[in-house]
């Protein structure tokens, strides 16, 4: 049987094909989220009220956070158009609007450029490690701002 140039172009083409389609194999390494706040969108701002020195009265106080928190109306207007600008597809509920520095942290509770869409399920596992941060910050193990820049290089380098 004769193979013509053509057929074997588009055999090779087809493989091709097929094996860009196969799943990745993560080497057993954790796999990255696919999403990363961008440095140019989502650089991280702070709330000029939290300092190291404010810290016992706003951060480190319980249910601080949720005086500065912004009303879901304006995270859901907001992560619909970052969602636009991110490229990102899928419905808004898989993402979470998500402070790049956490309020936990003293990140600025309503400039854009500390919010962005973060993906579901990895925005909860993120929930976690902010809480350890605040409390490492708040036993005084960790300062605020090393926090912080964990928390940044958390966000922009892992998602």
């Amino acid at each position: 049987m004769r193979v013509s140039l053509v057929e074997l172009v588009l055999f090779a083409a087809a493989a091709v094909l097929v094996l860009a389609a196969l799943p990745r194999c993560g080497g057993g390494r954790a796999s990255r989220s696919a999403v990363v706040a961008s440095w140019a969108l989502t650089p991280g701002v702070l709330n000029p009220v939290v300092t190291q020195a404010t810290i016992g009265a706003t951060i480190c106080r319980t249910g601080w956070t949720r005086t500065v928190r912004p009303p879901v109306s304006y995270t859901n207007d907001l992560k619909r158009r970052q969602l636009r600008v991110y490229g990102l597809r899928g419905p808004p509920s898989a993402y979470q609007e998500d402070h790049l520095i956490s309020l936990e942290l003293g990140g600025h509770p309503t400039d854009p450029r500390n919010l962005w869409p973060e993906p579901y399920p990895r925005a909860s596992a993120v929930d976690r490690i902010e809480n350890q941060l605040n409390h490492r910050v708040c036993t005084g193990s960790l300062t605020l701002a090393a926090a912080q820049r964990q928390e940044s290089a958390l966000k922009h380098e892992d998602g």
